[in-house]
């Protein structure tokens, strides 16, 4: 299963990113911005899975991150990607990070998600 910590610990890794915490009122939501213009490239949240059509009240982390338009349809039909929670649905996913199984899955999302809002 991927974690929170996974997630960080690879962005820090790949792209030299620190998280960063913009909201006091959501101390674990989780902005991953490019160093140069300080573009989101991703968004990492804890949200209850009933956000994400999920028929349960569990709080569960997810990662926002952007994608090519004309993938997305496909990317939907895969295992742990959502429509987008609370980001433009057209350019955006949410991933589930427990349904997720792979750390090369999640690793090519938030390298495609950095290279696209470079």
């Amino acid at each position: 299963m991927l974690t929170r910590k996974t997630v960080l610990s690879y962005v820090q890794q790949q792209h030299d990113v620190s998280p960063d915490y913009p909201w006091e009122k959501y101390p674990n939501y989780v902005a991953l911005r490019h160093k140069k213009n300080g573009k989101w490239f991703a968004l990492m949240m804890d949200i209850t899975a009933d956000k994400l059509g999920i028929d349960s009240n569990k709080v569960i982390d997810v990662v926002n991150v952007k994608v090519e338009k004309e993938f997305m349809g496909v990317l939907r039909q895969k295992q742990g990607v959502y429509e987008a929670y609370h980001m433009n649905k057209a350019n955006w996913v949410t991933l589930h990070l427990e349904e997720l199984s792979l750390l090369d899955e999640l690793t090519e999302f938030i390298d495609a998600s950095y290279d696209l809002t470079s």
